[in-house]
């Protein structure tokens, strides 16, 4: 829905609802029309575009209603009338047919705009001829292509989109360390993939494989079968898979975090580890279900063990019996410093962070073998544990090496040389940045490559050259615990608690979606008064 119909529809349903409330209330006709339209008009902007069931628009209505009354009954009324504001109960109850008034106008214009969103004219079919765009992947990258050409599909670009994933929600990953450790909900870091298209189509399954020869992609789709998918330009933008080197025990026993059950399965690992350590009574087993590992001290593994530190000894006092002991925290990274990423003084001031808190460090060390009850470094040293968290290595998906001359090669412009009508992007691809590089795998360069590659088909669709991919990145930031957090942003260092809110504000601005904005903010809020949630979601087999 474009900007302007927002708007009106918002007006519309403001306008609606105003009568209604009008007939029952009797207001003075013009300022209650002048008010209906205003907060109609916001209503309108702000959830026009969600498609939502009948009872969170009623939901969403009745609440903006509330705060309306809040807002203008009890602050600013009063004001223009040269009084106080006051919020005590006796103010509230004398206002409170206002508030019965306010309540039912938002829950009536909630409902009047979910019905106008909902009505799109007919369109005819359109005809077979149009060229078909399949999108394979759901992540960043993919479903950033897609919205992109869905927009250009409501502006006139004449052509078919399909976007083909086996999870039918963007999953927002920076913040799947937070479900591992107990501070976000699973079901938040997550946005359906068809709330975000509307002309566009989204097929659930799994591209099994893909036919370059005769652009057809083959995809297993629940009971439907093997589905022939047909193509004119395909877009493969699949991710990276966990790769653990074909080390001994690693892939076994290895905790990868790339999906929300891999979060959720860490979390009740950890969880279900101090449960078992409060009920043994060998002090050497006690001490291995406490030490916690991870593998690869990049931005993923270093927000993961500051992370699971916190969780630890967040709700350690629930468990008399550990009471005095001191759990192990130990991250394991091949590079002689820890977040490579960043300059080597925010890097030192992150290990200086984390190793005040007692946190282990081995640099230049590589995890050579695992079992359920030790890891071995190439060094030689054993680390008794029973929980290996692994962030130490990323392969290009099996389906990139399936059907591409060389794994992950692509020009700037995104197109996989020598394969006609064949693009990838996001984690299967290596993209030339100027300087003789490649851009490095981050939801940020995906978001952007995602449009940008839509650019480039939509310019080949029309007769014109696709141009080369360039973005400079807006910075980096870390969390590191405690509500600290480093990073670079425009060139300049931060550090701190500062670092940690600004952290905390990009994130929260990227999430997809006001509801899911305010989803991981009341979470993140709870987290400050409340200890972490303890309940195990979920038998772990390895503590069985």
């Amino acid at each position: 829905m474009t900007l302007l119909r927002r708007l009106l529809s918002g007006i519309v349903a403001g306008l609606t609802a105003g009568v209604v409330v009008a007939v029952v209330t009797d207001p003075s006709w013009i300022p209650w029309a002048a008010h209906t339209v205003v907060l109609g008009a916001v209503l309108g902007l702000l959830f026009g575009d969600h498609r939502q069931s009948n009872g969170s628009a009623f939901s969403v209505g009745l609440l903006v209603g509330l705060l309306d009354w809040v807002t203008w009954a009890l602050t600013l009324a009063p004001a223009l009338e040269g009084a106080e504001p006051s919020w005590t109960i006796e103010v509230a109850v004398s206002r409170f047919d206002e508030l019965v008034g306010a309540a039912l106008f938002g829950a009536l214009a909630g409902l009047t705009l979910h019905a106008l969103s909902r009505w799109r004219p007919p369109r005819p079919e359109p005809p077979r001829a149009k060229p078909h765009v399949v999108i394979v992947g759901g992540g960043f990258g993919g479903v950033g292509a897609a919205r992109e050409l869905d927009r250009r599909i409501g502006r006139g670009l004449d052509a078919h989109v399909t976007l083909i994933s086996d999870s039918n929600f963007l999953l927002f990953t920076p913040l799947l360390v937070g479900v591992a450790s107990s501070t976000v909900e699973a079901r938040h870091v997550s946005a359906p993939v068809r709330a975000g298209l509307n002309h566009a189509s989204f097929l659930h399954g799994r591209v099994a494989s893909i036919d370059t020869q005769t652009r057809n992609a083959y995809v297993h789709a629940g009971q439907e079968g093997m589905l022939r998918v047909p193509y004119d330009q395909l877009v493969l933008a699949v991710g990276a898979v966990p790769h653990f080197f074909d080390l001994p025990g690693v892939g076994e026993h290895a905790f990868p975090m790339k999906s929300v059950e891999d979060a959720t399965r860490l979390r009740n690992h950890v969880l279900g580890a101090l449960e078992q350590a409060d009920l043994e009574p060998d002090p050497a087993e006690q001490a291995r279900l406490l030490t916690f590992v991870v593998a690869g001290g990049g931005f993923a593994g270093t927000e993961l063990v500051a992370e699971l530190f916190d969780l630890v000894h967040d709700v350690l006092h629930y468990y008399p019996r550990l009471h005095g002991l001191q759990p192990r925290f130990v991250i394991v990274h091949a590079g002689e410093r820890l977040l490579p990423e960043l300059s080597p003084t925010l890097g030192g001031y992150a290990q200086r962070k984390l190793g005040g808190r007692g946190i282990e460090f081995r640099l230049g060390a590589r995890v050579s073998k695992a079992t359920a009850e030790d890891i071995t470094l190439d060094s030689g040293e054993a680390i008794p544990t029973r929980t290996l968290a692994w962030t130490a290595g990323n392969r290009p998906n099996p389906l990139v090496q399936q059907i591409m001359p060389k794994p992950a090669a692509v020009e700037p412009t995104m197109q996989v040389p020598d394969v006609p009508g064949l693009w990838a992007l996001g984690d299967c691809a290596k993209i030339p940045d100027p300087e003789g590089g490649v851009y490095p795998p981050t939801a940020q360069h995906a978001i952007r490559e995602g449009k940008a590659v839509a650019g480039n088909i939509a310019a080949v669709l029309g007769g014109r050259r696709p141009a080369p991919f360039r973005f400079g990145g807006l910075g980096v930031l870390v969390s590191l615990g405690h509500r600290t957090a480093a990073g670079e942003i425009g060139g300049r260092r931060v550090s701190g608690f500062l670092a940690w809110i600004l952290w905390r504000s990009v994130y929260l601005s990227k999430l997809p979606g006001a509801e899911k904005r305010l989803r991981v903010l009341a979470d993140w809020t709870l987290d400050l008064v409340f200890p972490r949630d303890i309940a195990l979601t979920a038998k772990d087999d390895r503590h069985a």
